[in-house]
């Protein structure tokens, strides 16, 4: 991602800025888009991981779908593009306003996650004369091996409905003749690396799906959501996820039925290995215990290692070109430092006992993968500058 001209231009700009690969990013999505039809599967791309225009104006172009969680996230992906039909809605809390926003849109189907959700999508779509097409986000209580605050698939998170409320749901679905059911959903984390986990997903969804059908209500939609995960400490030698690992699983586990659709929600592994965040250190300040690198960015500008104490690989580009061999036959110049940022917090640390090249005021850094839930989570806090962004071309 940076060399030798691509560090050189950085010297001459303003940080912090995310720095934006868009080479890379077409080439991720061209081998997800080939991976997935290769099965005729339906990829949505999840919007909360990025709505930069140039990255949603690249995914659009493959003729990708949009996954959405809120309604100005419906509207910005159909002003850009993505076609209507390949929309949809999902998200514990959806307000009226909302759902109102994405029923005049006509969007492909609502993942609804509540049963109190079907009577309200009903009762607004009702108004409209119109008949909203909705699929049943389930728990299916499979556990994603992940980070605790990005799990979402047990019986004690907040998202889907539990298998105990099913009789309950198809209750509710024919009472409500403003819904028409089109299938099943699912989303049980994200950051997902081991594969293993998509196979127990498979059988869960297999059994759900026999049960819906057993009990009158065809399914014609598999939705599986997401979750693939990236790799976070080689960026250079795994910059695309395993897309053809992923999809096989599904084609190897989960029963599909003729007819069927088997829809997916990808965000993070279309998307985190194209933008790095760029900064330069303010001050370096060496103690007894402790040495620190304060940069010019901090979690007003990336958040996930200060709130899910994610791992972002972080490098000192200035230092790049000093070889390999100079820096291994001089071990002086591996330090451990805490790279941290400005901002009057404690938590404002990105990692710590990081070892780099001595490092210098003025040293430009980057902050690797961090193209997924990074520009979309940054903030003002402290009445900080907006992050700005630069492109690979």
């Amino acid at each position: 991602m940076f060399d030798t001209n691509t560090i050189t231009r950085f010297q001459g700009l303003e940080t912090p800025f995310y720095y934006y690969d868009l080479g890379l990013l077409r080439k991720t999505l061209e081998a997800c888009k080939i991976a997935s039809d290769k099965y005729g599967f339906h990829v949505h791309y999840a919007m909360k991981a990025n709505f930069n225009p140039k990255v949603i104006a690249a995914i659009q172009s493959y003729g990708f779908g949009a996954d959405c969680v809120s309604g100005n996230e419906v509207s910005t992906a159909i002003t850009n593009g993505f076609d209507k039909s390949k929309v949809v809605f999902a998200g514990v809390g959806k307000s009226d306003k909302e759902i109102n926003t994405a029923l005049d849109a006509d969007i492909f189907c609502f993942n609804v996650e509540s049963i109190q959700e079907l009577f309200i999508i009903n009762e607004l779509a009702q108004a409209k004369n119109k008949k909203a097409k909705v699929a049943i986000r389930i728990n299916p209580n499979v556990d994603a091996h992940t980070h605790h605050f990005i799990t979402t698939g047990l019986d004690e998170n907040k998202f889907g409905i539990n298998t105990w409320q099913l009789h309950d749901v198809v209750d509710a679905l024919r009472k409500c003749a403003s819904l028409q059911f089109i299938g099943i959903h699912f989303h049980i984390g994200s950051q997902i690396t081991d594969l293993e986990v998509y196979k127990n997903l498979c059988t869960r969804i297999n059994e759900m799906q026999d049960w819906f059908e057993d009990h009158g209500f065809p399914v014609k939609v598999l939705n599986t959501g997401g979750g693939l995960g990236v790799d976070y400490h080689n960026p250079d030698t795994n910059p695309i996820a395993n897309f053809e690992g992923y999809f096989k699983v599904f084609k190897d586990f989960l029963k599909v039925k003729p007819g069927q659709e088997v829809h997916f929600e990808l965000g993070r592994a279309l998307v985190a290995q194209c933008s790095s965040l760029v900064s330069r250190v303010l001050y370096v300040k060496i103690g007894q215990k402790k040495n620190f690198l304060v940069l010019d960015a901090g979690m007003t500008e990336l958040i996930r290692p200060m709130l899910y104490q994610a791992y972002q690989k972080i490098e000192n580009l200035s230092r790049r070109s000093e070889s390999e061999s100079q820096i291994l036959n001089l071990k002086s110049q591996i330090l451990k430092y805490d790279v941290v940022g400005p901002i009057c917090e404690s938590t404002d640390c990105f990692q710590k006992d990081v070892e780099l090249p001595e490092s210098f005021r003025g040293d430009i850094f980057a902050i690797r993968t961090a193209g997924a839930y990074g520009e979309v989570m940054s903030s003002g806090y402290n009445l900080r500058d907006k992050v700005q962004n630069v492109y690979s071309e």
